[in-house]
């Protein structure tokens, strides 16, 4: 069976659902990584790969071996797997409380459910430009960095991208207790993402204001502290026509960032412009991929052989 249904099965369970209210697996994830890094906590390098190998590595074996299950045991496992790791529905209901206070004109409770969603200090917070690179951000990790791991490996990509991306928001600060330490989830969480954030650069562009959002992607994405939040962003902004980036500050020190898009700075409906650019990127994905699988399927029927000669090729260059 391919891989489309079981992500579109996966795609409208988390739109229909959201995430679990109670017990979320990735609390209790996070309960295991913190007592973890309290038995073996160093500012140590090594440290922290053993750290993220332990919580990462049996995960996503037993997930390999859960998804081989036969008939629906296997199929329905994928399905649960990808819904697991999808934020799709989550990021809107993260996001809508912040419109929906601004929209009353209570900025104090709009800044509180910003602080929620944004790692800055929520007194100097600009609430508008924070929400919307929240969104295009999040858009890549929460989003469409787990739909590419499911299409290229399954249920156990799914898996172990996201809990890659958990430890990297727990653990991948440049501070002095995890520069070391986190070193290992930070750069594990870049590699996973180098693809799909480049894809769902892409993406933002296709969908916004092409030719502008290609040049701030190239213009201004290098100059940003992070290799794949850069493209994402600054694709982002560019397609919406708005500026984001500039002065912020975390943990009590000012950043002075670069600016990411033209234009003006973002208005409070700017934040339902940059779910909407998430949402049809979901839809856009999923009919590119439909209409790939619907192909593989012609050429596969018209030429038995097809499948076969590209299982050993595949094979072949991997050994």
């Amino acid at each position: 069976m391919t891989i489309f249904p079981l992500m579109l099965a996966a795609v409208v369970l988390d739109w229909l659902l959201g995430e679990p209210r109670r017990r979320h697996p990735l609390a209790g994830f996070g309960r295991l990584a913190a007592a973890l890094e309290r038995r073996i906590y160093a500012p140590d390098r090594w440290r922290g790969v053993l750290a993220v190998a332990l919580l990462t590595l049996p995960p996503t074996w037993l997930a390999a071996t859960l998804a081989e299950l036969p008939g629906y045991w296997g199929m329905g496992f994928s399905v649960w797997a990808l819904y697991f790791a999808l934020g799709h529905k989550s990021l809107h209901d993260h996001v809508r409380p912040i419109i929906a206070a601004l929209h009353r004109g209570d900025e104090a409770a709009a800044r509180a459910a910003a602080a929620r969603i944004v790692s800055r200090d929520a007194e100097t917070l600009d609430i508008v430009p924070a929400a919307c690179e929240s969104v295009l951000e999040n858009g890549s990790d929460g989003v469409f960095g787990a739909l590419f791991w499911f299409l290229v490996a399954g249920a156990p990509g799914a898996i172990l991208y996201r809990l890659a991306n958990t430890l990297d928001a727990t653990w991948g600060y440049k501070t002095p207790r995890y520069l070391e330490f986190g070193w290992a989830a930070a750069n594990l969480d870049d590699m996973l993402n180098i693809v799909p954030a480049r894809l769902t650069a892409l993406t933002y562009a296709v969908l916004g204001k092409t030719r502008q959002a290609l040049d701030c992607w190239r213009e201004q994405a290098p100059a940003w502290d992070s290799p794949n939040a850069g493209p994402v962003m600054a694709a982002g902004a560019g397609a919406l026509g708005i500026r984001l980036g500039g002065r912020a500050r975390y943990q009590g020190e000012w950043h002075e960032r670069p600016v990411l898009g033209v234009g003006n700075p973002p208005e409070a409906a700017d934040i339902e412009r940059a779910l909407a650019l998430v949402r049809h990127g979901v839809l856009l994905w999923l009919a590119v991929i439909g209409v790939g699988a619907l192909a593989w399927g012609a050429l596969s029927r018209a030429s038995p052989l097809l499948p076969g000669i590209l299982d050993f090729l595949w094979e072949n260059l991997l050994a």
